[in-house]
């Protein structure tokens, strides 16, 4: 699952566009992913969408980085299995995933592609 690009409001995963934000997991691209109170993040966004068994969640918080991700959603994220959790702009949480990607890491990413 590589990002191959990424700019404001698209990004291209193994060669198909999306244009809405996604979550991408070790099975596939979960596409037109969003949050009930859309630019902050909430553990139920994630709930039944990744499995909280991994190494590494990277969130996205956009092109600005506008989405806000509160401290108690990474703690509950702790809690819930996932050993590591990055929050940065989209564009630099695009790049460590594919580095994390290409080391081998279980690594999964959610993505909010504007703001």
């Amino acid at each position: 699952m590589m990002i191959e690009k990424y700019s404001f409001g698209r990004i291209i995963i193994n060669g198909k566009e999306y244009r809405k934000d996604v979550i991408i997991t070790t099975e596939g691209v979960l596409p037109n992913w969003w949050r009930k109170k859309g630019h902050r993040l909430s553990i139920e966004d994630l709930e039944g969408r990744i499995n909280f068994d991994l190494d590494v969640l990277i969130i996205g918080t956009g092109y600005y980085g506008i989405m806000k991700v509160p401290n108690e959603v990474i703690e509950e994220l702790k809690k819930r299995g996932v050993k590591e959790v990055i929050v940065k702009k989209t564009k630099e949480a695009c790049e460590i995933f594919n580095e994390l990607l290409n080391k081998g890491v279980k690594v999964v990413a959610a993505l909010h592609l504007t703001c």
